[in-house]
Protein backbone atom coordinates (compact mmCIF):
# COMPACT_ATOMS: atom_id res chain seq x y z
CA UNK A 1 0.00 0.00 0.00
CA UNK A 2 1.19 3.51 -0.83
CA UNK A 3 -0.08 6.67 0.88
CA UNK A 4 0.78 10.26 0.00
CA UNK A 5 0.08 13.52 1.82
CA UNK A 6 0.28 16.67 -0.31
CA UNK A 7 0.50 19.76 1.89
CA UNK A 8 1.62 23.36 1.70
CA UNK A 9 4.41 23.97 4.20
CA UNK A 10 7.26 22.22 5.94
CA UNK A 11 5.68 21.30 9.33
CA UNK A 12 2.04 21.00 8.14
CA UNK A 13 2.13 17.21 7.90
CA UNK A 14 3.15 16.57 11.50
CA UNK A 15 0.00 18.26 12.84
CA UNK A 16 -2.59 16.50 10.67
CA UNK A 17 -1.47 13.06 9.50
CA UNK A 18 1.80 11.87 11.07
CA UNK A 19 0.11 9.51 13.51
CA UNK A 20 -2.08 7.93 10.86
CA UNK A 21 0.87 7.46 8.50
CA UNK A 22 2.79 5.83 11.33
CA UNK A 23 -0.06 3.38 11.92
CA UNK A 24 -0.27 2.62 8.19
CA UNK A 25 3.48 1.95 8.15
CA UNK A 26 3.53 -0.24 11.26
CA UNK A 27 0.28 -2.15 10.76
CA UNK A 28 -0.12 -2.25 6.97
CA UNK A 29 3.52 -2.10 5.87
CA UNK A 30 2.55 0.96 3.83
CA UNK A 31 5.04 3.22 2.09
CA UNK A 32 4.36 6.87 2.93
CA UNK A 33 5.36 10.06 1.12
CA UNK A 34 4.92 13.67 2.23
CA UNK A 35 4.95 16.16 -0.65
CA UNK A 36 5.65 19.76 0.39
CA UNK A 37 4.38 22.38 -2.07
CA UNK A 38 6.23 25.55 -0.94
CA UNK A 39 9.83 26.43 -0.16
CA UNK A 40 9.08 27.63 3.40
CA UNK A 41 11.19 30.74 2.84
CA UNK A 42 8.75 33.25 4.37
CA UNK A 43 8.38 31.50 7.73
CA UNK A 44 10.77 33.46 9.90
CA UNK A 45 11.16 36.99 11.25
CA UNK A 46 14.97 37.18 11.55
CA UNK A 47 16.59 34.96 8.94
CA UNK A 48 16.71 35.81 5.24
CA UNK A 49 14.45 33.89 2.86
CA UNK A 50 17.39 31.83 1.64
CA UNK A 51 18.52 30.88 5.14
CA UNK A 52 14.96 30.20 6.30
CA UNK A 53 14.29 27.88 3.37
CA UNK A 54 17.51 25.96 4.05
CA UNK A 55 16.74 25.58 7.77
CA UNK A 56 13.18 24.47 7.20
CA UNK A 57 14.17 21.99 4.54
CA UNK A 58 16.61 20.34 6.94
CA UNK A 59 14.02 20.31 9.75
CA UNK A 60 11.37 18.75 7.53
CA UNK A 61 13.62 16.04 6.21
CA UNK A 62 14.82 15.15 9.71
CA UNK A 63 11.24 15.01 11.02
CA UNK A 64 9.98 12.74 8.25
CA UNK A 65 12.96 10.42 8.64
CA UNK A 66 11.89 9.81 12.26
CA UNK A 67 8.58 8.46 10.97
CA UNK A 68 10.08 6.45 8.09
CA UNK A 69 8.20 8.70 5.65
CA UNK A 70 9.58 9.79 2.31
CA UNK A 71 10.08 13.49 1.61
CA UNK A 72 9.40 15.21 -1.71
CA UNK A 73 9.67 18.94 -2.48
CA UNK A 74 7.21 19.72 -5.25
CA UNK A 75 8.99 21.31 -8.20
CA UNK A 76 7.40 23.18 -11.06
CA UNK A 77 8.46 22.23 -14.60
CA UNK A 78 11.25 24.84 -14.43
CA UNK A 79 12.69 23.09 -11.36
CA UNK A 80 11.68 25.73 -8.81
CA UNK A 81 9.63 25.07 -5.67
CA UNK A 82 6.58 27.37 -5.39
CA UNK A 83 6.99 30.33 -3.02
CA UNK A 84 4.92 30.64 0.15
CA UNK A 85 1.86 32.82 -0.30
CA UNK A 86 2.27 32.78 -4.08
CA UNK A 87 0.99 29.43 -5.36
CA UNK A 88 -0.64 29.99 -8.74
CA UNK A 89 -3.18 27.20 -9.17
CA UNK A 90 -2.65 27.16 -12.90
CA UNK A 91 -1.20 24.93 -15.57
CA UNK A 92 2.33 24.67 -14.13
CA UNK A 93 1.23 23.85 -10.58
CA UNK A 94 -1.29 21.30 -11.80
CA UNK A 95 1.37 19.75 -14.01
CA UNK A 96 3.73 19.35 -11.06
CA UNK A 97 1.02 17.74 -8.91
CA UNK A 98 0.09 15.42 -11.79
CA UNK A 99 3.69 14.29 -12.21
CA UNK A 100 4.21 13.75 -8.46
CA UNK A 101 1.06 11.66 -8.03
CA UNK A 102 1.62 9.63 -11.19
CA UNK A 103 5.19 8.84 -10.18
CA UNK A 104 4.30 7.72 -6.65
CA UNK A 105 0.94 6.08 -7.52
CA UNK A 106 -0.66 6.23 -4.05
CA UNK A 107 -3.67 4.18 -3.06
CA UNK A 108 -4.73 7.00 -0.74
CA UNK A 109 -3.95 10.68 -1.20
CA UNK A 110 -4.40 13.20 1.64
CA UNK A 111 -4.59 16.98 1.20
CA UNK A 112 -5.94 20.08 3.01
CA UNK A 113 -9.68 20.79 2.94
CA UNK A 114 -11.57 23.31 0.84
CA UNK A 115 -13.78 25.09 3.41
CA UNK A 116 -17.33 25.72 2.23
CA UNK A 117 -18.10 28.34 4.89
CA UNK A 118 -17.10 31.81 3.67
CA UNK A 119 -16.79 32.95 7.30
CA UNK A 120 -14.10 30.38 8.06
CA UNK A 121 -10.51 31.47 8.18
CA UNK A 122 -8.08 30.11 5.61
CA UNK A 123 -4.40 29.93 4.86
CA UNK A 124 -4.02 30.86 1.20
CA UNK A 125 -1.41 28.14 0.58
CA UNK A 126 -3.54 25.41 2.16
CA UNK A 127 -6.52 26.33 0.00
CA UNK A 128 -4.34 26.54 -3.10
CA UNK A 129 -3.01 23.01 -2.54
CA UNK A 130 -6.53 21.66 -1.95
CA UNK A 131 -7.81 23.40 -5.06
CA UNK A 132 -4.91 22.04 -7.08
CA UNK A 133 -5.49 18.45 -5.97
CA UNK A 134 -9.20 18.74 -6.73
CA UNK A 135 -8.59 20.18 -10.20
CA UNK A 136 -5.92 17.66 -11.19
CA UNK A 137 -7.67 14.58 -9.81
CA UNK A 138 -9.42 13.62 -13.05
CA UNK A 139 -6.17 14.04 -15.00
CA UNK A 140 -4.08 11.66 -12.87
CA UNK A 141 -4.76 8.74 -15.25
CA UNK A 142 -4.42 10.87 -18.39
CA UNK A 143 -0.85 10.02 -19.43
CA UNK A 144 -0.38 12.92 -21.87
CA UNK A 145 -2.17 15.62 -19.88
CA UNK A 146 0.97 17.64 -19.19
CA UNK A 147 3.58 16.36 -21.61
CA UNK A 148 3.93 19.88 -23.01
CA UNK A 149 5.21 20.89 -19.58
CA UNK A 150 7.26 17.67 -19.26
CA UNK A 151 8.31 16.93 -22.86
CA UNK A 152 10.62 14.14 -21.69
CA UNK A 153 7.45 12.11 -21.04
CA UNK A 154 5.94 12.73 -24.48
CA UNK A 155 7.26 9.71 -26.34
CA UNK A 156 7.14 7.22 -23.49
CA UNK A 157 4.67 4.37 -23.63
CA UNK A 158 1.45 5.33 -21.89
CA UNK A 159 1.22 3.78 -18.41
CA UNK A 160 -2.02 3.44 -16.47
CA UNK A 161 -1.99 5.18 -13.08
CA UNK A 162 -5.10 4.35 -11.05
CA UNK A 163 -6.63 7.38 -9.42
CA UNK A 164 -6.29 7.22 -5.61
CA UNK A 165 -8.97 7.68 -3.00
CA UNK A 166 -8.58 11.33 -1.96
CA UNK A 167 -9.21 12.49 1.60
CA UNK A 168 -9.11 15.90 3.26
CA UNK A 169 -7.26 16.46 6.52
CA UNK A 170 -8.22 18.73 9.39
CA UNK A 171 -7.02 22.35 9.08
CA UNK A 172 -6.64 24.52 12.17
CA UNK A 173 -6.87 27.65 10.00
CA UNK A 174 -10.46 26.72 9.11
CA UNK A 175 -11.77 26.76 12.68
CA UNK A 176 -15.51 26.24 12.75
CA UNK A 177 -15.65 24.78 9.24
CA UNK A 178 -13.89 21.46 9.77
CA UNK A 179 -15.83 18.24 9.38
CA UNK A 180 -14.79 14.61 9.27
CA UNK A 181 -15.80 11.09 8.36
CA UNK A 182 -12.98 9.10 9.95
CA UNK A 183 -11.46 9.63 13.38
CA UNK A 184 -8.18 7.72 13.71
CA UNK A 185 -6.91 6.95 17.20
CA UNK A 186 -3.23 7.96 17.28
CA UNK A 187 -2.70 8.10 21.04
CA UNK A 188 0.02 5.46 20.85
CA UNK A 189 1.78 7.54 18.18
CA UNK A 190 1.73 10.77 20.21
CA UNK A 191 5.35 10.50 21.36
CA UNK A 192 6.49 10.15 17.75
CA UNK A 193 4.31 13.06 16.62
CA UNK A 194 5.79 15.21 19.38
CA UNK A 195 9.36 14.35 18.40
CA UNK A 196 8.67 14.88 14.70
CA UNK A 197 7.08 18.27 15.28
CA UNK A 198 9.79 19.24 17.79
CA UNK A 199 12.30 18.87 14.94
CA UNK A 200 10.82 22.07 13.50
CA UNK A 201 12.68 24.29 15.96
CA UNK A 202 12.61 27.38 13.77
CA UNK A 203 8.82 27.22 13.85
CA UNK A 204 7.95 25.82 17.29
CA UNK A 205 10.43 27.83 19.34
CA UNK A 206 10.91 30.94 17.19
CA UNK A 207 8.43 31.79 14.46
CA UNK A 208 5.02 30.66 15.76
CA UNK A 209 5.39 32.33 19.18
CA UNK A 210 6.58 35.53 17.48
CA UNK A 211 3.92 35.71 14.77
CA UNK A 212 1.20 35.18 17.39
CA UNK A 213 -1.07 32.99 15.29
CA UNK A 214 -1.40 30.29 17.96
CA UNK A 215 -1.06 32.43 21.10
CA UNK A 216 1.75 30.26 22.40
CA UNK A 217 4.78 30.77 24.59
CA UNK A 218 8.09 29.37 23.30
CA UNK A 219 8.59 25.85 24.70
CA UNK A 220 12.05 25.34 26.17
CA UNK A 221 12.19 21.54 26.21
CA UNK A 222 10.61 18.59 24.45
CA UNK A 223 8.66 17.89 27.65
CA UNK A 224 7.22 21.43 27.56
CA UNK A 225 6.30 20.96 23.93
CA UNK A 226 4.62 17.61 24.58
CA UNK A 227 2.32 19.25 27.13
CA UNK A 228 1.49 22.13 24.77
CA UNK A 229 0.93 19.81 21.83
CA UNK A 230 -1.37 17.51 23.81
CA UNK A 231 -3.51 20.49 24.83
CA UNK A 232 -3.63 21.62 21.21
CA UNK A 233 -4.76 18.19 20.04
CA UNK A 234 -7.35 17.93 22.80
CA UNK A 235 -8.79 21.28 21.67
CA UNK A 236 -9.03 19.77 18.20
CA UNK A 237 -10.86 16.77 19.68
CA UNK A 238 -13.37 19.12 21.32
CA UNK A 239 -13.81 21.10 18.10
CA UNK A 240 -14.77 17.87 16.36
CA UNK A 241 -17.11 16.77 19.17
CA UNK A 242 -14.79 14.05 20.46
CA UNK A 243 -14.68 13.94 24.26
CA UNK A 244 -12.07 11.19 24.49
CA UNK A 245 -8.76 12.06 26.20
CA UNK A 246 -6.99 10.03 23.50
CA UNK A 247 -5.49 11.89 20.55
CA UNK A 248 -7.23 11.51 17.18
CA UNK A 249 -6.61 12.64 13.62
CA UNK A 250 -9.55 13.45 11.35
CA UNK A 251 -10.21 12.86 7.65
CA UNK A 252 -13.02 13.45 5.17
CA UNK A 253 -13.53 11.25 2.11
CA UNK A 254 -14.05 13.16 -1.14
CA UNK A 255 -15.46 12.21 -4.54
CA UNK A 256 -12.51 13.85 -6.26
CA UNK A 257 -10.74 10.57 -6.95
CA UNK A 258 -11.60 6.89 -6.74
CA UNK A 259 -14.80 6.13 -4.83
CA UNK A 260 -14.08 3.57 -2.12
CA UNK A 261 -16.50 1.20 -0.51
CA UNK A 262 -17.06 1.22 3.22
CA UNK A 263 -15.67 -2.31 3.43
CA UNK A 264 -12.49 -1.16 1.69
CA UNK A 265 -11.99 1.74 4.10
CA UNK A 266 -12.59 -0.44 7.16
CA UNK A 267 -10.14 -3.01 5.86
CA UNK A 268 -7.40 -0.57 4.84
CA UNK A 269 -7.45 2.11 7.54
CA UNK A 270 -5.82 1.20 10.85
CA UNK A 271 -7.15 2.63 14.10
CA UNK A 272 -10.59 3.82 13.01
CA UNK A 273 -12.37 4.93 16.19
CA UNK A 274 -15.84 3.65 15.35
CA UNK A 275 -17.42 5.35 18.35
CA UNK A 276 -16.47 8.78 16.96
CA UNK A 277 -16.29 8.26 13.20
CA UNK A 278 -19.34 9.22 11.13
CA UNK A 279 -19.55 5.83 9.46
CA UNK A 280 -23.28 5.64 8.80
CA UNK A 281 -23.34 9.10 7.24
CA UNK A 282 -20.27 8.29 5.15
CA UNK A 283 -21.71 4.98 3.95
CA UNK A 284 -24.90 6.66 2.74
CA UNK A 285 -22.84 9.27 0.92
CA UNK A 286 -20.64 6.64 -0.73
CA UNK A 287 -23.66 4.65 -1.84
CA UNK A 288 -25.22 7.79 -3.33
CA UNK A 289 -22.01 8.75 -5.12
CA UNK A 290 -21.51 5.28 -6.57
CA UNK A 291 -25.11 5.18 -7.76
CA UNK A 292 -24.65 8.54 -9.47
Amino acid sequence: MRIQCVHAHPDDFEFVAAGTFSRFHLEKNATGLATICTDGAAGHHIHSREVTARIRRTEQEQALAMGSIGCEWLRLPDGNIPCEGCIDVGRLFLASLWKSIRQFQPNYLFCPPLPEDSLAGIHVDHVAVAEGVRKVAYLINVPHAFTREYPELENKEAQSCPTPVILQTHDSYSAGANGFDLAIDVEDQFDLIARMSWAHQSQIVEWLPWVGRHRMQPPSTLSDWEQMLRQRFLRRNREMGVTSPRIHEFFTVTAWGELPTMDQLLLDFPGIATEWSQLSVLEKRLIRWRAD
